[in-house]
């Protein structure tokens, strides 16, 4: 996945807290990504800080298995050795792990629940923007429910079935309401009302490597 940004950005990514463990065992790395921290390099060297860097600082068998978006914040699981790694892997690749998010996004919803289920693909001459294709998209699903209707925006809970890149964001903006302070998908107030893109994974729940048990791991919203 490309995680390349607007001409305009400058990489400065967050150094307090540098690591922020939620749980680690023989099998797992479990930590809180920050917003702004890339989830492995980018290209440029200057790109080279990330959060599996940072892990293998401390745990050099450390292996990523999935990414969140560097804008996005939340609860992210490391591989500490290969069979690890494998049972991981087909978790995600199966849809057999669980994910929930927090957002926020402009503007206030009028129903209470509901999904969106929109095809998508890379906008390849706005990378990396994605955008909705019922040619060429692959399939994403997401359910959303609302917690919370303030002023001028909705705090919604987000359960996506599949994990495509920017699939949250590009859904919530299909449905007229762009996550606050998405330097891709939001403009104008929408854009400005949030110094970060109010996006939060606050818990993924799958199969513990060791012995199959279902376990879960939550990270607070930070917003």
């Amino acid at each position: 996945m490309n995680q390349s940004a607007p001409a305009s950005f400058v990489y400065d990514p967050p150094v307090d807290p540098y690591l922020q463990v939620l749980h680690r065992d023989e099998e797992l790395l479990v930590v809180d990504k920050p917003s702004g921290l890339l989830s492995v390099p980018g290209k440029a060297a200057e790109h080279s800080d990330c959060l599996e860097s940072r892990a293998q600082a401390a745990w050099p068998e450390a292996r990523i298995v999935h990414r969140l978006d560097m804008d996005t914040s939340g609860v992210m699981v490391l591989a500490m050795n290969p069979a690890a790694h494998r049972h991981l892997g087909l978790q995600f690749e199966r849809r057999k792990t669980r994910k929930s998010y927090i957002a926020e996004v402009w503007g206030l919803m009028s129903a209470d629940e509901g999904e969106v289920d929109l095809p998508l693909i890379c906008d390849w001459p706005n990378r990396p923007k994605q955008m909705v294709s019922f040619e060429h998209g692959k399939p994403a699903l997401t359910r959303w429910q609302v917690l919370e209707r303030r002023e001028r925006t909705t705090r919604v809970r987000l359960l996506p079935h599949t994990g495509r890149s920017h699939q949250l964001r590009v859904h919530m903006l299909s449905l007229g309401h762009p996550i606050i302070g998405d330097r891709f998908y939001a403009q104008g107030e929408a854009l400005t009302a949030s110094k970060r893109l109010a996006l939060h994974a606050e818990r993924l729940e799958l199969h513990h490597p060791a012995n199959g048990e279902r376990v879960a791991f939550e990270a607070d919203c930070p917003f």
